[in-house]
């Protein structure tokens, strides 16, 4: 019920985009920048969160200091970004994509490689339960110190994933499992779990998972964000699943 829900808050809020598109090259076009700032001020918060989002986990992975740069910096670049150039946009329906891939290529110009950590990923299925435990207390210390960290953000739903079991077993016959852990788990312990495994992973696994289940983007529109080709968005989603999944029969299905 919580997954609709959130599927539908998505809709709605691309057809806003698509609708405030004409508006914004009409007050482009007229000079009137106070409604071309208005209508783009209630946009913005979506982008902020994914910008964040992809922040924190390149400064968590130590690829530059805490406080050398805050999602505000990235949002006045796209700012500006999105009043010099609306005009690439020939579709009202591709503005909301065109937002999204106009933040990635900021991030990316700034984030460097990173490096992961090539051991969990190797062994994702073979650690113990006390191993699960002890990583998930230093997970959790590190992800409240992120949080602090990030104090410009002035409403905590900037970080929250809204990951489920759906976006992990997705296939028919992997219901039983979902039915399972549901028994076990509670909500904010799935979640937590989920995203400690993203955490650990490249991030670029983690951002097309991330556009894939947060934001409901389709292997087509990955691709467009992210310039690489759909068939190797649909591996990445895969491959990221499988180590969730993995993840899950280590920790709570052996």
């Amino acid at each position: 019920m919580k997954n609709t829900k959130i599927n539908y808050q998505q809709r709605e809020f691309h057809i806003f985009v698509a609708q405030a598109f004409p508006l914004l090259i009409k007050s482009k076009e007229e000079g009137d920048k106070e409604t071309f700032n208005t209508l783009i001020l209630k946009i913005l918060p979506s982008i902020k969160k994914y910008v964040n989002q992809r922040l924190v986990a390149a400064i968590s992975k130590g690829h530059f200091p805490k406080n050398k740069y805050n999602a505000n910096d990235f949002i006045d670049q796209l700012f500006v970004e999105v009043y010099e150039n609306i005009n690439e946009v020939k579709k009202a329906d591709n503005f909301y994509l065109w937002l999204f891939k106009k933040a990635d290529q900021l991030l990316e110009n700034t984030i460097e490689e990173e490096e992961f950590d090539e051991l969990f990923f190797k062994n994702i299925d073979d650690f113990s339960k006390p191993e699960w435990n002890e990583m998930e207390e230093k997970f959790s210390a590190d992800a409240e110190g992120d949080l602090l960290m990030m104090d410009e953000l002035d409403d905590s739903s900037y970080h929250k994933n809204n990951y489920t079991l759906n976006h992990v077993f997705v296939k028919d016959e992997e219901q039983n499992y979902i039915d399972k852990l549901d028994k076990e788990l509670d909500e904010t312990t799935t979640q937590r779990h989920i995203q400690m495994i993203l955490h650990k992973l490249p991030t670029n696994m983690q951002s097309v998972f991330e556009l894939s289940s947060e934001y409901k983007f389709n292997l087509d529109e990955i691709s467009t964000i992210k310039g690489i080709t759909k068939e190797k968005i649909s591996k990445l989603i895969e491959d990221t699943r499988s180590k969730l999944r993995k993840s899950f029969f280590s920790r709570y299905l052996s």
